[in-house]
């Protein structure tokens, strides 16, 4: 009966224009208004302070707290109103299921996002081991059989590969990755800009927000100590895999930049060596990536249930695999420079760079993004007179 009084009353709204919530939204919002009236966790992070702005939730406010939230847990493990209270007040649960469906919701294509959500460790693996077999398949016929696998080519990777051909492979992927991502966040910046006061970027938001984003501010449990795992006790392990992952990516990518303007305007083409820019930032940002995803990976297997969706666990790992595997195929590449496993290591790791761009736009690579993008909002938000506050109209 319950079930039918909800569709009924869903029907009404559609029938009227008005936006219907999906049943994780519905939770959020429910939680929220309990929240709202204890206000016991408004110290902890930042979707706390931007829940007491607010005392109706609608779609476009549940989806920029969801993306606030960074799940650290600590709140679940303070609230007097957690499971097995009759509440079930659950927040970095409830949250984590809305963020999930926003990566749906604002995928471009939206199938791709939903794909990637039901499959996303075995997708990502098949893509990576697909494209790295078509990468052999190429070497093969070029060289005119297996033997071209297995023979030592010297250090030179163009040799195997042209470098026109990589780029004719790689940049239409990386665009199209780029142009996903960017519509993506941009109907979700569209979406939320009008619930968090509407109010233009500022130089002390935007200068705040980045600051939280490099540090990860809001995965020190709001005291410091650490946010939760598998059990009560706090730990920065999270926020320092995060940080190794985060930073570790970053150096890769800016050793690709950095390795591009040595091809295009110095006319020095790679292999490169230590003590080489490129091959510096490769080096370290391999090693930190390798270990942050390792960390990671250990870290999911072991979360507490209660922390996150279920649901979310083969999206989640999809990424770190492919994280991992760009990484270690990337300095085992490096170790193979002039030997026979050469060509079989490049292939292997471009297949695997390939699946990671791919992906890019459908899993936790985008919750960065949407995160970011929130709490610039968040950072401008908290700017303006609070419209429920004391004086407020």
């Amino acid at each position: 009966m319950h079930t039918l009084e909800a569709l009924a009353r869903d029907a009404r709204a559609l029938a009227h224009g008005e936006v219907v919530l999906s049943a994780p939204e519905t939770e959020v919002a429910r939680q929220m208004q309990i929240c709202n009236a204890c206000r016991y966790c408004e110290g902890f992070c930042a979707v706390f302070p931007a829940m007491t702005r607010r005392l109706a939730f609608g779609q476009a406010d549940i989806h920029f707290l969801a993306n606030l939230c960074h799940n650290c847990g600590a709140c679940l493990h303070a609230c007097q109103y957690a499971p097995p209270h009759e509440f079930a007040v659950n927040v970095p649960q409830a949250m984590a299921q809305v963020r999930g469906q926003t990566y749906v919701d604002y995928a471009w294509p939206p199938t791709l996002g939903r794909l990637y959500q039901r499959q996303g460790l075995t997708l990502s693996v098949a893509l990576a081991v697909g494209l790295a077999l078509f990468l052999v398949l190429a070497v093969v016929l070029q060289g005119q059989g297996l033997g071209a696998l297995w023979t030592a080519p010297g250090s030179d990777f163009y040799g195997i590969f042209p470098h026109n051909l990589l780029v004719g492979l790689f940049a239409p992927v990386f665009g199209f990755a780029t142009l996903a991502l960017a519509l993506g966040v941009r109907r979700f910046w569209r979406e939320i800009t009008p619930a968090t006061s509407g109010a233009p970027l500022s130089t002390p938001a935007t200068t705040e927000a980045t600051g939280a984003v490099l540090r990860l501010k809001y995965l020190d449990g709001g005291h410091g100590d650490g946010c939760h795992n598998e059990d009560d006790a706090h730990t920065l392990s999270r926020r320092r895999y995060h940080h190794l992952t985060f930073y570790g990516f970053l150096l890769c990518f800016a050793a690709t930049s950095v390795a591009t303007l040595y091809h295009y305007l110095l006319a020095l083409p790679a292999p490169y060596d230590l003590p080489s820019l490129p091959k510096l930032l490769g080096a370290v940002g391999g090693v930190s990536l390798a270990i942050g995803t390792a960390g990671l990976w250990r870290l999911n297997l072991r979360r507490h249930p209660q922390h996150g969706d279920a649901a979310q666990k083969p999206m989640d790992r999809g990424f770190i695999a492919l994280l991992f595997l760009t990484a270690t195929s990337g300095l085992a590449l490096w170790a193979a420079r002039g030997t026979p496993a050469l060509a079989l290591t490049l292939c292997l790791h471009l297949g695997a760079v390939m699946a990671l761009f791919a992906t890019m736009p459908y899993g936790k690579f985008g919750h960065g993004i949407f995160r970011t993008a929130a709490l610039l909002r968040h950072a401008v938000e908290k700017r303006q007179p609070n419209p429920v506050g004391l004086g407020a109209d």
